[in-house]
C-alpha cells in the first residue's frame, strides 16, 4: 500500500514540512513519481520503529486501533447510506447531497462544508489500492460527537484522477467520510483503511452485495476494534 505525502503527515500529526525535512535529513523511504512523493506503508512503520514514533494513528495505525473511541463505523454509514450505479461524474454532487444531510450540523456549518468539497483540492482522494479509495474533506473540522457521516459509492464507470494511480487499478469503490472531530478523524481514516485493504468488508462491497451484508461486515468490524479496547484486549 503506498501514501501520499499528506497521508503520512496526517498519521504523524505533523507538517507536510516535518516530513520533507524527515526524507532530507533522517532518510525516510520514499519513491519520486511524477512530481510527486509516494511512500510504501510498510517501508515506512519500520522506519518509524526505528526511531521509537510509535504512537502512529490514521493509515500507520496498528491493526489494533490506539485510539480509545467510541466512534462506531455503523451508525455513520447507515446515516451516508450506500450509493448504487453512481456516474463518475456525478460523484461531487453525491459528497454535497450526503453533506445536506449531515446530523448534528447547523444549516450554516453544512453550507461552509459543501464550500470547501467544492472549492480546488477540498478533497482529498486516498487510493487504498484495488480499486478503492477514501474521499474525505482536505481541512479538517470539528463538529460534535453527534455528527460525522460515512458513505460508500459504488460507481458505475471508473472515477478520472489527475494523479497517477499507485497500483494502475481504476477506481470504482468509493468510501467518502466526515468525521466529528480531528482526533476522530485520524481514527476512522486508520480503520476504513485497514477493513478496505483486506478482509470480509472489502470483498463485500468489491462484488456490490446487499446493503445488509455490508452493514453487517461494518458492524462485526466495529465489534472486533471495541473488543481490543477493553482491558484485556488484544493489542
Amino acid at each position: 500500500m503506498y501514501l501520499n505525502l499528506i497521508q503520512i503527515a496526517e498519521s504523524f500529526g505533523v507538517s507536510e514540512t516535518v516530513v520533507e525535512g524527515w526524507i532530507r535529513d533522517e532518510g525516510l523511504p520514499h519513491t519520486p513519481d511524477r512530481g510527486r512523493l509516494l511512500f510504501d506503508r510498510a517501508q515506512v512503520a519500520e522506519w518509524a520503529a526505528r526511531r521509537g514514533l510509535a504512537a502512529k494513528a490514521g493509515f500507520l495505525a496498528p491493526v489494533t486501533p490506539a485510539l480509545g473511541t467510541s466512534l462506531r463505523i455503523g451508525p455513520l454509514l447507515r446515516t451516508g447510506g450506500i450509493w448504487r450505479d453512481v456516474l463518475a461524474v456525478d460523484v461531487p454532487a453525491v459528497f454535497e447531497r450526503i453533506v445536506t444531510a449531515l446530523p448534528g450540523a447547523t444549516p450554516p456549518v453544512r453550507q461552509l462544508l459543501g464550500q470547501r468539497l467544492r472549492a480546488k483540492g477540498g478533497v482529498t482522494m486516498a487510493p487504498v489500492g484495488g480499486g478503492f479509495a477514501l474521499p474525505h474533506p482536505s481541512a479538517r473540522v470539528t463538529l460534535g460527537r453527534d455528527s460525522g457521516t460515512v458513505a460508500l459509492l459504488l460507481l458505475r464507470d471508473a472515477l478520472p484522477l489527475v494523479d497517477a494511480i499507485p497500483d494502475g487499478v481504476p477506481i470504482t469503490r468509493l468510501c467518502f467520510f466526515i468525521a466529528p472531530s480531528p482526533r476522530a478523524h485520524l481514527d476512522l481514516l486508520g480503520r476504513l483503511s485497514r477493513s478496505l485493504v483486506r478482509g470480509p468488508l472489502r470483498e463485500l462491497v468489491a462484488k456490490g452485495a446487499k446493503d445488509d451484508e455490508i452493514l453487517q461486515a461494518v458492524d462485526t468490524v466495529d465489534a472486533t476494534s471495541a473488543d481490543a479496547l477493553k482491558p484485556g484486549g488484544k493489542s
